[in-house]
């Protein structure tokens, strides 16, 4: 693909937009940058998206860093990205369609996963996109997807909760674990949430009965039907004495340490010993998919759940962003406005 520094933009050509992009990994702030780049081609089962709105996630600084290394085997490219312009999560209006589209029309509205969509065009599979949920704005909608999926399918498929059941939630004003805390209680649990001190007050206004603070608050004994670990780094071992004897955990995720491992050594230990206990230990890749989509929609429209948005930023602050999340001081998520 090729770039064109962003000078002069009211004179690029026709063909090209406006984007994030990046030709080697490292750090957000030493690789990031904008350029006017070529208008994406969209394939027969896909849409071109006019972005609005684009969502902030830990997946994104994966994939601009590289690391852990692992990730480069996912076919993202081993020595350099294979893939120009970042960004998954979206927000928009479609603008074409491909010729086996049958679900999706010109002018819809619609959120979910698409290709580089940290620029002013996306394309995007039919099976990955859904209609904007009419209660959201489009700043509202690009929170959505990955990390209220990645919730959805950690509180439903995976811990299987269950109404009355206990359930501790850990890392609660995140990303994922601000929708898993509202989620969890749809579907009628008592919630407890982990989070630091400063955002507690945010925990609770998502609806958890209980809140604990990570540096000073015990997680409790024995007393929790599923435990859903969310990008922290507590010991397996800790984590279990939380859960009745034949409680689930779900490792959501981990703190990015190490190169090689990125902080997935609990996941890989739990589903080791899992077989040999009685408790179930599970962990799991987010399927994307059109279905949850329309399941968060219904449960958006209905007020059972919302997105918690810390702060809208313009595309040119997507470096600022990443680096945002990751210092841990954003409640809830971050949002890049594409258009503005």
């Amino acid at each position: 693909m090729t770039i064109a520094p962003m000078e002069n933009t009211a004179s690029a050509a026709a063909g090209t937009m406006r984007a994030v992009v990046r030709n080697r990994y490292g750090a957000p702030a030493e690789v990031l940058r904008v350029a006017q780049v070529a208008r994406p081609v969209i394939r027969d089962d896909e849409v071109l998206v006019r972005v609005l709105a684009a969502g902030v996630d830990r997946g994104v600084w994966h994939v601009v860093t590289g690391l852990p290394y692992p990730i480069r085997l996912a076919g993202f490219g081993m020595r350099a990205p294979k893939n120009v312009v970042v960004g998954s999560d979206l927000s928009g209006v479609v603008t074409a369609v491909g010729s086996k589209v049958t679900r999706l029309h010109v002018g819809d509205e619609v959120y979910g996963i698409g290709h580089g969509t940290y620029a002013e065009q996306a394309r995007a599979a039919e099976s990955k996109l859904a209609l904007k949920p009419n209660a959201l704005t489009v700043e509202q909608a690009a929170a959505v997807p990955v990390s209220a999926m990645t919730a959805l399918q950690a509180v439903r498929d995976h811990a299987k909760v269950q109404p009355a059941q206990q359930v501790l939630i850990v890392g609660a004003s995140g990303g994922v674990g601000s929708y898993a805390v509202q989620i969890a209680k749809s579907y009628g649990a008592v919630v407890t949430g982990v989070a630091s001190a400063g955002k507690l007050d945010l925990v609770r206004s998502l609806g958890a009965d209980h809140v604990r603070d990570y540096a000073t608050d015990e997680l409790g004994e024995h007393g929790y039907d599923a435990v859903l670990d969310i990008g922290g780094n507590t010991p397996v071992s800790r984590l279990r004495a939380c859960l009745t004897l034949t409680g689930t955990l779900v490792i959501v995720g981990g703190e990015p340490r190490g190169r090689v491992l990125g902080g997935t050594h609990r996941q890989l230990g739990a589903t080791l010993l899992s077989p040999f206990v009685r408790q179930r230990l599970k962990t799991f890749v987010c399927k994307e998919n059109a279905d949850d989509l329309e399941v968060l929609r219904t449960l958006i429209d209905t007020a059972r759940v919302a997105p918690a948005i810390d702060r809208v930023l313009p595309l040119a602050s997507a470096a600022e962003a990443l680096q945002l999340m990751l210092d841990g001081t954003v409640r809830g998520k971050l949002v890049l406005s594409v258009q503005a």
